[in-house]
C-alpha cells in the first residue's frame, strides 16, 4: 500500500504545510487506490479529478506557512446527498441520476475555503433513507471487512472509503444514525455534532435540528482536524454559531478521562445482540483503568420511538411532498411510506412529539449534572447480509418498522447532544463493533478528549485494509 494512503490525515496536512508533498501527489495516490479497490466495494461512484486538480492548484497558491488553510489541499470525499458545484450529485435517486448542480452546499463551500479538495462523491441510499447503502443509480456498497455484508448507511460510501484507504477524510450526514452506524460497521470514527456547529443548506427546513452534517475519519485526532474545517457561523444557516476559541484538533490530541460515565446496553428501548453488548461492555471497562467512575443508569427514553417516527415523517413530508406528487413511480417504497406518514400527521401528533422531545432534553440536562458521558452500543446488531434491506427481528423480537433497529442512535438524535461512534472491537467472525459516546450539549471538545483517551486504551489499529471477500 502506498505510504501516503497509509498515513494519517494530520500527518498528510503537516507535510502539505511544509511543502514536502503536493495536493497533486495525493490526488494521484487516492485515484490509484480507488482504481485498485473500489471495484470490490463500490463506495466512490463519482470522481471529479480535473476539478480537484484545478482546485488543488488554487489552494496551493494560497497555502504559505502558518496562514495556510487548515487542510492545506488534502483530497476529501463528499457524500452524494450534498451538492458539489459542477459535479454529478444524484442523492441516490433515479430522478436525479444526471443532475449536476450549479452551486455547492454551504458545507462544501466552507470546506473548500478551509483548504479541502473535493475528489469525488461517496455512495448513499436513495435520499439517505435506511441504514443499508444501496440505490438504483449506482447499486450496493458493501462492507470491506466482509463484502457479502452491509456497510450500514446512509453514509456508507464514506465509511468504506475511509476503511479501505480511498480517502483520508470524508463527510457524512446523520438523522437517525446515518453517520454513526456505518462508522461502527466499518471500524472508523464518525461524529454527529450539536445542531448549528456545521453549516448546511440551502434547506427547506433550516430551523430543524434533526439533519446534521459531520466529519468521518480513521481516528479521533483526524476527526478533530476535519471538524475544525467544518465549523462556524454561516449567516445563511440560522442555527449556526461562532466556533470556539479552542481548536477541536487540540482537544482530540489531548486525551483526558471522564470523571463519571454511565453505560446503558439498550437505553431501555430495544433488544441488543448479546455479543455486541459483551464487546461494548468490555470496552467501557477500559475507562475504569483511567480512574473513571462507571455506572449503569440513563434517562427515560421510552417515548423515543414515537417521537422520532413522527418528527422524521414530518421532515420527509416537508422536503419531499412535491417529489411524491410528480415522481412517485421513481421513489423506493420506504421513502414513499415516510412521506405519506408525514402527510397523514396532524398538529396534535406533532405537538405530542415535540413535548416528548422536550421532556427527553430536560432529562438529559439533569443527567449531565453529575455525568460526563452516556455510553451505549452504537448499533443493536453487527453487519448483516447486504441483500437484506433492514433488520426485522432481534433476539426473537419482531420489530415494528424498517428503522426500529436504529433506535440506539435515533433516540440520541432527539436529545440534541453530540454523539461519536468509536471502534471498540470485533465479533468472533471478525466484524467491527462501534461504541456510541454521547456528550453534553455543545460539548464536542470534552467528547473528543474522552474518546481519544478510550481510543488509546483500546489500542485498535486504524490502518486501511484491503476488502475481504465474504
Amino acid at each position: 500500500m502506498n505510504e501516503l494512503i497509509a498515513s494519517s490525515a494530520r500527518d498528510i496536512v503537516e507535510r502539505l504545510r511544509r511543502k514536502e508533498i503536493t495536493s497533486a501527489d495525493l490526488i494521484g495516490a487516492a485515484t490509484a487506490r480507488i482504481e485498485e479497490v473500489d471495484g470490490a466495494v463500490n463506495a466512490v461512484p463519482t470522481l471529479c479529478v480535473e476539478r480537484a486538480r484545478k482546485h488543488a492548484t488554487q489552494t496551493a497558491d494560497g497555502a504559505e506557512g502558518s496562514a495556510a488553510p487548515n487542510l492545506c489541499g488534502i483530497p476529501i470525499l463528499v457524500k452524494d446527498l450534498v451538492d458539489v458545484a459542477g459535479v454529478r450529485t444524484t442523492y441516490g435517486s433515479p430522478i436525479f441520476k444526471d443532475h449536476v448542480p450549479e452551486r455547492s452546499n454551504f458545507l462544501v463551500e466552507r470546506l473548500e475555503e478551509n483548504g479541502a479538495v473535493v475528489l469525488g462523491k461517496s455512495n448513499t441510499p436513495e435520499w439517505g433513507a435506511g441504514a443499508n447503502t444501496f440505490n438504483e443509480v449506482f447499486g450496493k456498497t458493501v462492507n470491506p471487512w466482509n463484502t457479502a455484508l452491509t456497510c450500514g448507511g446512509s453514509s456508507g460510501g464514506s465509511a468504506v472509503a475511509l476503511a479501505t484507504g480511498m480517502a483520508w477524510l470524508a463527510t457524512g450526514s446523520d438523522l437517525g444514525g446515518s453517520l454513526r452506524i456505518p462508522a461502527a460497521f466499518c471500524s472508523v470514527v464518525g461524529l454527529r455534532p450539536s445542531s448549528g456547529r456545521v453549516p448546511h443548506g440551502p434547506l427547506l427546513e433550516p430551523f430543524s435540528p434533526l439533519w446534521i452534517d459531520g466529519p468521518m475519519a480513521r481516528d479521533v485526532a483526524d476527526l478533530g482536524l476535519f471538524f475544525d474545517a467544518m465549523c462556524g457561523l454561516d449567516p445563511r444557516d440560522p442555527l449556526t454559531f461562532e466556533r470556539p476559541s479552542e481548536r477541536f484538533f487540540d482537544a482530540a490530541t489531548t486525551p483526558s478521562a471522564p470523571t463519571r460515565v454511565a453505560f446503558s446496553a439498550d437505553l431501555g428501548i430495544t433488544p441488543v445482540d448479546g455479543e455486541v453488548i459483551g464487546i461494548c461492555s468490555a470496552a467501557v471497562q477500559k475507562f475504569a483503568k483511567l480512574g473513571t467512575d462507571l455506572g449503569m443508569v440513563c434517562p427515560d427514553f421510552s417515548a423515543a420511538h414515537d417521537a422520532f417516527q413522527t418528527l422524521r415523517a414530518a421532515s420527509f413530508a416537508t422536503n419531499m411532498d412535491a417529489l411524491l406528487s410528480q415522481y412517485r413511480d421513481q421513489l423506493k417504497p420506504e421513502v414513499i411510506g415516510n412521506i405519506e406518514l408525514g402527510l397523514g400527521l396532524n398538529a396534535a401528533d406533532i405537538g405530542k412529539a415535540e413535548r416528548q422531545r422536550a421532556a427527553l432534553c430536560a432529562a438529559m440536562a439533569v443527567f449531565y449534572e453529575d455525568h460526563d458521558l452516556l455510553v451505549t452500543p452504537c448499533v443493536a446488531v453487527s453487519p448483516f447480509p447486504v441483500e437484506q434491506r433492514y433488520i426485522e427481528e432481534i433476539n426473537g423480537k419482531k420489530l415494528s418498522n424498517y428503522i426500529e433497529w436504529l433506535s440506539m442512535t435515533y433516540a440520541i438524535t432527539l436529545t440534541g447532544c453530540p454523539a461519536l461512534s468509536l471502534p471498540c472491537g470485533f465479533t468472533k467472525s471478525g466484524l467491527p463493533v462501534g461504541l456510541q459516546l454521547v456528550g453534553k450539549p455543545r460539548g464536542e471538545a470534552a467528547l473528543l478528549r474522552h474518546a481519544a483517551a478510550l481510543e488509546h486504551e483500546l489500542g485498535l489499529s486504524n490502518a486501511p485494509i484491503d476488502p475481504k471477500q465474504g
